[in-house]
């Protein structure tokens, strides 16, 4: 998956907001996480704001999922 596609995909996840988004989100992140590194997990975290709506922090492992 593209980081961009990635964007796009967690952007819809975090307009809706609520559980099942954020376990969606978590299987997005964990894709980018094997694809592109934890540095990419964080940058989309940060940029999305999924602190705030999710409760993600920069630096948490997505990639032990599935």
């Amino acid at each position: 998956m593209t980081l961009d596609k990635a964007y796009e995909l967690l952007q819809v996840q975090a307009d809706f907001g609520g559980f099942y988004n954020r376990n969606s989100a978590r299987l997005i992140l964990a894709e980018v996480h094997r694809e592109h590194g934890q540095a990419a997990v964080d940058k989309l975290i940060k940029d999305l704001d999924l602190g705030s709506i999710f409760g993600f922090e920069a630096g948490t492992r997505f990639g032990s999922i599935g």
